[in-house]
């Protein structure tokens, strides 16, 4: 009687032996074909990429000929950063005829862990033992702060539109929930750019002069839950100190004063006069105050150029591509439109900022109005009105 065992894997490399074996009489002939040949039956276990594995990437492990499934469900995941003997929830499916295995997590890796698996002893199509092995991967590393501003331990802050904190990371964070603390508590505002490699954060209540501020930023893979949030940066900075006023701290009773007691320098005609020192912009008609209103003007070391100008042009709404953002109401006094006298800037999601910082020296040089003044000041406001910065 004829015997066909193994005939089904005529294609493999020890087609040859199975021949002789079978000519030879069968089972008897393959067990001595095996014992004569091993080399030609063994089975190498390979496994694919084990480094920066994607929280949710499966895990390939190839053999080198087809094996029997079921000696292999007892192959486990552990993770290595987490508790002793904690073995993780996998989902195992194969292919190509018993010849790939594919490990999925049940959840995900987590980030920023070393996993080890456990292949248990086996057993191939041929009968021959397959020796156990153990490999391990590491999943990929949350996103760092590359840079961020103001820098840790910075002196005299001014936070603004203009001047943001901003956060740089080494990669995107799109795969993640990057949540951002600021402390004395502050609800914040932010944006990002499209890679999300770039978040640039203000304050929405009012800043707290000559405070020191700490940022805490912490990140989770999107799919983690909220209670695993991992801190990764800290930083501190403190905000510039309230400079002495001489007049009316009261910006109200400051405004009246202005009223009251800016004296008109041209007598005929329009002309808007800017005290830099009181922050205070009052528009004049024929020697007499129409009326006067906070600003706020350039910061130290980018201050408001004091003299004589002229409005050069205006427009309802301009866009600064310097700083990305809106300049509402813009009035430009310098000839070659490096600044200028606008309404708070807006960034282009609509988010408008800078109201708590009228009085007070914050902008890269341009005069900032409140809202309702500054639509105010641009009607009333003419191309060729005099301006009198002192």
């Amino acid at each position: 009687m004829k015997r066909y065992i193994g005939l089904h894997y005529i294609n493999h490399p020890s087609r040859l032996f199975f021949t002789l074996a079978l000519l030879a009489g069968g089972v008897l002939g393959i067990v001595y074909s095996v014992q004569a040949y091993p080399e030609f039956f063994k089975t190498e276990i390979i496994i694919g990429n084990t480094n920066g594995i994607k929280p949710e990437e499966p895990i390939i492990i190839n053999f080198s000929s087809p094996v029997f499934q079921g000696t292999y469900a007892g192959i486990s995941v552990m993770n290595k950063n987490g508790s002793a003997g904690q073995t993780e929830k996998v989902v195992l499916s194969w292919d190509n005829s018993g010849r790939k295995l594919t490990i999925k997590p049940q959840i995900f890796w987590k980030p920023e862990s070393q996993y080890k698996i456990i292949v248990p002893e086996g057993r191939n199509k041929m009968l021959t033992k397959v020796s156990g092995q153990s490999f391990e991967f590491s999943v990929i590393k949350f996103p760092r702060v590359k840079s961020i501003a103001p820098s840790d331990g910075e002196k005299d802050v001014v936070l603004g539109i203009e001047d943001p904190i901003v956060v740089d990371f080494d990669k995107t964070t799109k795969d993640f929930f990057v949540k951002f603390d600021l402390d004395p508590v502050s609800n914040l505002t932010y944006q990002n750019n499209p890679e999300k490699t770039q978040f640039k954060l203000l304050p929405s209540d009012k800043i707290k002069e000559g405070t020191d501020y700490r940022v805490k930023i912490s990140i989770k893979y999107i799919k983690d839950s909220d209670q695993n949030f991992k801190e990764i940066y800290t930083s501190s900075f403190s905000i510039k100190p309230p400079a002495p006023q001489a007049w009316e701290k009261d910006f109200s009773l400051r405004v009246d004063q202005a009223r009251k007691f800016t004296p008109a320098q041209i007598a005929t005609g329009k002309y808007i006069d800017i005290n830099l020192s009181q922050q205070i912009l009052c528009i004049f008609e024929n020697g007499k105050a129409f009326d006067c209103y906070m600003v706020s003007t350039g910061k130290r070391g980018m201050e408001t150029t004091k003299g004589q100008f002229a409005i050069k042009n205006k427009a309802p709404r301009v866009w600064s591509k310097k700083y990305g953002l809106y300049m509402p109401y813009w009035m430009a006094v310098a000839s070659d439109g490096s600044f200028g006298i606008h309404e708070l800037p807006e960034w282009p999601g609509g988010y408008k900022e800078g109201a708590n910082h009228l009085g007070t020296p914050v902008s890269h040089g341009c005069i900032r109005l409140g809202v309702g003044p500054a639509k105010i000041v641009y009607d009333w406001t003419e191309v060729g009105t005099t301006v009198i910065i002192h």
